[in-house]
């Protein structure tokens, strides 16, 4: 029988752990989701509902839902009478 070197057999278990880690023999669907994947999904749908106002900012404004940023409300003034 050959005598196999301590090299070989230390990258032979390395793989052999490797293999270990990378199995699918767990369900992606049970793994917990990353922090930084649920900040970009949050930060695209806030995108996505600005570009939505922004596009129909015209109908929003003629129903009623979005006022006029360069009106001024003479109830609120600052600075008093």
């Amino acid at each position: 029988m050959q005598m196999l070197s301590k090299g070989y057999l230390l990258v032979i278990s390395h793989l052999r752990g490797l293999r270990a880690l990378l199995s699918s023999t767990d369900d992606p669907a049970t793994r917990e989701p990353s922090s930084i994947l649920i900040f970009v999904a949050v930060v695209l749908a806030l995108l996505l509902a600005i570009l939505e106002v922004d596009q129909h900012s015209a109908a929003l404004h003629s129903l009623g839902l979005l006022s006029d940023p360069t009106a001024t409300q003479p109830g609120l003034s600052l600075m008093g009478p």
